[in-house]
């Protein structure tokens, strides 16, 4: 293998080891790595990481997190886990006005049809048309990197400025702050699990007697809906 295969697919190891650690991005795994193993990280050096070398360094940046979870980024980081394509969940038609009374909502999610991303880090946004009584994924949008250069929070913003709810496992301020300005409001659901289940969910609550804050994302007008209040934990 080349040099320059080499570093490319040491790249490839670091992204996926942060997509598997709760609110990490490459960058912040590559300084706990810079600590752990100094820099650039080569494939002998990522050998010899253990899951205590990593929850020591960076002065323990990842000390909290579960042995299960570091294992999982350690096998992507030594190469052990094998790099394959995850396959995009199977998306169902969809045509304007088929589902009166429905809204969008879109699901920060790395693998499968789950909802297990952070708005930063994610890499695709499942897109669901949700009423009462339906539920369809019409969409799957990837993320771009290369798109996402100059404004990460603009960018990733315009891929679901078409939807009303935005689940993630967490988001930052700024972030937050640019997607609601798009229009979306964003739910934190840092339990993570199956996207459906999150969205059977909230079927639960539409309809006539949505609680304020949903009635207001559904475009109730003010006289059918009280202030605005934050629920995001709902």
């Amino acid at each position: 293998m080349t040099n320059a295969n080499l570093q490319r697919e040491i790249a490839l190891r670091i992204g996926l080891a942060a997509r598997e650690l709760p609110g990490t991005d490459p960058k912040r795994l590559l300084d706990v790595l810079a600590d752990a193993v100094g820099l650039p990280p080569t494939a002998k050096s990522l050998s010899g990481l253990t899951v205590k070398s990593l929850k020591a360094a960076a002065d323990g940046e990842f000390a909290d997190f579960d042995t299960g979870t570091l294992n999982t980024a350690l096998a992507y980081l030594k190469g052990e886990r094998g790099i394959v394509a995850d396959p995009s969940p199977v998306v169902e038609a969809y045509s304007t006005g088929e589902m009166p009374g429905s809204i969008r909502v879109a699901c920060a999610s790395n693998k499968a049809e789950k909802l297990d991303g952070h708005f930063g880090s994610c890499r695709r946004f499942l897109i669901y048309q949700v009423s009462q009584t339906e539920a369809r994924l019409i969409d799957v949008r990837p993320v771009d990197e290369a798109e996402a250069a100059d404004d990460k929070n603009g960018y990733r913003s315009s891929l679901v400025d078409d939807c009303q709810l935005l689940f993630v496992v967490s988001i930052g301020g700024p972030a937050a702050a640019r997607v609601v300005r798009a229009g979306v409001h964003p739910i934190k659901k840092p339990e993570m699990g199956e996207a459906r289940a999150a969205i059977q969910a909230l079927q639960s609550r539409i309809g006539p007697d949505a609680p304020p804050w949903l009635a207001k994302v559904m475009g109730q007008t003010p006289e059918q809906r009280v202030r605005f209040e934050h629920e995001a934990n709902a």
